[in-house]
């Protein structure tokens, strides 16, 4: 069986740097915002948060509040690890998807992180379908929150804070992985 280590969190929270670490260590890592993003491309849809924020709602209104997931777990399976990171879980749905195809193996891990933090984060890391000023951060936690994603951080196994150095944020996440 695989054994899955996937993150939770608002935007910015740390989820992607977490993925990084998993990634330094040799563990692939699946995000789940890239099946989203191929969507957009697949569409024919410019990369920008609206766009891409309309597909993840659109997916899942049409397919179900576990789209992702679903769209995720062949990609797991065929990596054929023993060890694999998910980025990017956003609601319970998804979770109980993914605890469905791989039990006890699959672990939640909620990233918190204050919301001024999160957004100085957003500024440096300059994606395309980032946010220009905190209202928009705000608008796209409430779209995700929307989604299920507070519950889904309420479920987790685990909570990581990430309120300090980038240094820090990395140690804790290697105790999970080591």
């Amino acid at each position: 069986m695989t054994k899955i280590l996937a993150f939770v969190g608002m935007p910015a929270s740390g989820k992607s740097e977490a993925a990084s670490v998993m990634r330094q260590e040799g563990i692939t890592v699946i995000n789940m915002g890239d099946v989203i993003r191929e969507e957009v491309v697949r569409r024919g849809l410019e990369p920008t948060d609206a766009n891409t924020g309309g597909v993840g709602s659109d997916l899942r209104e049409k397919e179900g509040r576990d789209a992702v997931a679903k769209r995720c777990i062949p990609k797991i399976q065929a990596t054929n690890e023993d060890f694999i990171g998910i980025d990017g879980v956003r609601s319970v749905p998804e979770v109980e998807r993914f605890k469905e195809a791989f039990g006890s193996d699959f672990t939640l891990v909620s990233v918190d992180s204050p919301l001024e933090i999160r957004f100085e984060r957003v500024l440096a890391r300059k994606r395309s379908d980032d946010m220009k000023d905190i209202s928009e951060l705000k608008v796209r936690d409430e779209r995700e929150l929307g989604w299920g994603m507070g519950e889904a951080m309420e479920v987790a196994d685990v909570v990581v804070e990430n309120n300090g150095t980038l240094d820090e944020f990395r140690d804790r996440i290697l105790a999970l992985v080591q």
